[in-house]
């Protein structure tokens, strides 16, 4: 049996803002796909397009061959796993790929626990927001063995464009990078934009002027529009990107590294959750970079945020 055909019913845990689109990607590729979250409701809209809903999550996992997971946090992922029978209801052979954004050192734990039992285990956290899981264009970072990566590659090409960048936990620690990238960037790009709408500039067309050259980016492109129309509705909510901060300076104390740009960014950010915007798009740390700067305000576009 060739590795693509290896693979025929999959189970996903967590629906959610990126779970969701995810698991529309898995359908529309033609899989068997039960699906589990805590909140019922998120999880009906698939079942008219053909999921099969479980009760449980280990119901859901009952004879699947593939199990992912998009939850919230490195202890929901090891409750759901470990305290609710998933691992028990998986069968020797089968794959878990966590596609949870967790601290490394956990899912190295992970993939030990989840091996006694003959259980192969990814770490493949992702990156593109809501957009990239809507149009299957993930970034799909992974770590783990060769093998439990080739017979996965088909399911995952679903989403987006995995990648293995090396044993255990080295998936987390990609996804560590590129949150560093995102927030450092989004800081920048909010603090550009201040900057040139203050001076008298307009600000629109000073992204516009930026474009192709070094300072591009997707982050330009996207985020800096959402700035520029105040629109910070969640596709990447501040409370997911502050617990990534978190780990991310965990992960380096641990390692012996400062990081002094990311500590920076990260009091900006931890701010910005305190003064209640958790809900946010993470480009809302323009919110923050403005009440530093009293009485300086991009544009005169109302706030679009997320009501209580």
């Amino acid at each position: 049996m060739s590795n693509s055909n290896k693979i025929k019913s999959i189970a996903l845990l967590g629906t959610g803002l990126m779970g969701r689109p995810m698991a529309v990607r898995i359908l529309n590729a033609g899989y068997s796909l039960s699906v589990w979250n805590r909140t019922v409701a998120k999880v009906r809209p698939l079942l008219d397009l053909g999921a099969k809903g479980a009760a449980t999550p280990s119901e859901a996992a009952a004879g699947a061959d593939l199990l992912i997971t998009m939850l919230a946090d490195g202890p929901t992922v090891s409750h759901v796993l470990f305290d609710n029978g998933v691992a028990d209801a998986l069968s020797p052979g089968s794959i878990v790929v966590d596609m949870s954004s967790i601290p490394p050192s956990m899912a190295r734990d992970h993939a030990e626990r989840l091996a006694k039992t003959k259980i192969l285990h990814l770490d493949a956290p992702v990156s593109g927001g809501t957009k990239g899981a809507a149009e299957g264009t993930l970034a799909i970072m992974v770590g783990g063995t060769a093998e439990a990566f080739e017979i996965s590659m088909p399911a995952l090409r679903s989403m987006g464009r995995p990648t293995l960048v090396g044993k255990s936990g080295s998936g987390q620690l990609a996804k560590l990078a590129n949150q560093t990238i995102v927030a450092i960037t989004i800081g920048a790009v909010s603090e550009a934009l201040l900057l040139a709408s203050t001076g008298g500039a307009d600000p629109q067309k000073v992204r516009e002027a930026l474009s192709g050259g070094f300072a591009d980016s997707l982050i330009l492109k996207l985020h800096g529009q959402r700035m520029l129309d105040r629109d910070f509705m969640p596709g990447g909510p501040t409370r997911m990107q502050v617990k990534d901060l978190r780990t991310i300076l965990e992960t380096a104390k641990n390692s012996g590294l400062e990081l002094p740009v990311t500590e920076t960014i990260t009091a900006m950010y931890e701010d910005l959750l305190e003064s209640g915007y958790g809900e946010c798009d993470h480009s809302a740390v323009l919110l923050e970079l403005e009440r530093r700067n009293v009485g300086k305000r991009l544009g005169i576009k109302p706030d679009q945020i997320p009501s209580d």
